[in-house]
This record gives C-alpha cells, structure tokens and sequence, in this order.
C-alpha cells in the first residue's frame, strides 16, 4: 500500500501543515483527525489497515490532513471569536489547498469526507458548508454541536459552524444529492448527538442513513468495524 507524506507552508494558516496519503488514485477520500489528533493517527490506531484491500484494488486514494483543533476550539487561552475564526482559516485551508487540488481525480469533481469522533463534526461541517465540492459523508460516532466549546460565546460564524444551528436553514440543491452516513452505536457518548442531526435531515427531507450499532463503546475497534463497510458502499 503506497503511502506518502507532504508538507508545505499553508498561506491559509500561515503555518506548514502535515498530510499523509495512502494510494495513487481511486475516489478521494479525506480523513479528519479526532480530538487534536495527528495527521498519522489514523494510521497509528489501523483504521487505515482496516481498508487496505480498497486502497489496494485502486478504489480510494485517502489523505489525512493534520488538525488544528488546539489552536480553535480547544484554545481556551484566546476569546471564543479567534477560536471559531482560527477555524474558518483552517476549513479555507482544506477547501483551497487539499480539496480543489484532488476533486478532479476521478470524473466526480467531488471527495468524500470521513472521520470519527471530532473528526465526524469536521467531515460533517465542511461537507454541510461546501456541499457542490462534497459527495460523501461519513461519520463514525460524530458530534455536531460545538457550542459547549465557546464558553457561551455566539455570533454569526459560530452559527455558520454549528450544524445543527445552520443544517435546518440550507437550501442548496447539492444537499441533497450527497450520500450520508451518520455512524453511531448503543454505547456512543455521542449517540443522542447522531439522533438529533438525523431529526434534522429527516425534517429536510435528506435522505441518510442513521446507523446504530450494538453494544460498543465510542472508540476505534467500532470506527475499524465500521469503516470498511462504508468504503464499501461508495
């Protein structure tokens, strides 16, 4: 399984960022880190090994970007505006320096966006905000409210990054061609997480698929369970 590591100096985030790739071509298909996770993480718990055969067979090409959650919504050292606007820059990041630069390796023009964890509200957030540059959501035990990050703090770019604050009000048309798989189980801490934002797609009329798994704690045996078999279905 080829693999191959990047970095380069983002203008978005005036700072080098890390990237991992696994493949040479297949749909592209971008992993955000979980909680302040690393670039390698991924690769570090298996959930890269646990779809080697689809990376292999030239099905998927994955990149794993790094993140930069300590220095947003976890930098309890700045006001809650730079925490939310360090993260715009990030999502700028992504979409300019990651996403426009692989969208066309297959005919689609669009990527898959995946993570589990704080990687679940990434993936959901970008793909909610872009949804013309997105095909594919998928979401191992996400979260989807970042509210409680903010110490009560609110404005229009928290809005603009809440999912379940903007998700109701889209209209896009693209929303509502994209594939979303909201991935949880009966252990979850985020299961009640996944039902509201599933309410919330169903109240659109989006359709999506709410999967809830048995009993398995919020960890990463149930996201190498999972993970496969979405790959499968793309």
């Amino acid at each position: 399984m080829k693999e191959q590591y990047f970095r380069w100096y983002s203008p978005n985030l005036s700072s080098d960022i890390e990237m991992l790739v696994w493949g040479d071509r297949g749909y592209p298909v971008i992993i955000f880190p979980s909680t302040m996770g690393r670039y390698y993480e991924s690769k570090d718990f298996g959930l890269i090994e646990s779809v080697r055969w689809f990376v292999e067979q030239g099905l998927v090409q994955i990149f794993c970007p790094d993140s930069m959650d300590k220095h947003s919504w976890y930098n309890k050292k700045i006001h809650p505006a730079q925490r939310v606007r360090n993260h715009i820059w990030y999502d700028k990041m992504v979409m300019e320096e990651i996403v426009e630069k692989i969208r066309w390796n297959t005919g689609a023009g669009r990527v898959c966006v995946s993570g589990a964890s704080f990687g679940g509200f990434h993936a959901a957030n970008f793909a909610f905000k872009h949804p013309e540059l997105v095909s594919h959501i998928i979401s191992m035990s996400g979260s989807f409210d970042i509210r409680s990050f903010l110490d009560g703090y609110f404005d229009d770019n928290v809005y603009f990054n809440n999912p379940v604050d903007f998700v109701p009000g889209l209209n896009h048309p693209d929303l509502w061609k994209m594939k979303i798989i909201l991935g949880t189980s009966e252990w979850d801490i985020c299961l009640e997480g996944n039902k509201r934002l599933s309410e919330i797609l169903t109240n659109k009329g989006i359709d999506h698929w709410l999967d809830i798994r048995g009993w398995k704690p919020h960890d990463w045996p149930l996201w190498k369970e999972m993970f496969p078999h979405y790959l499968s279905l793309l």
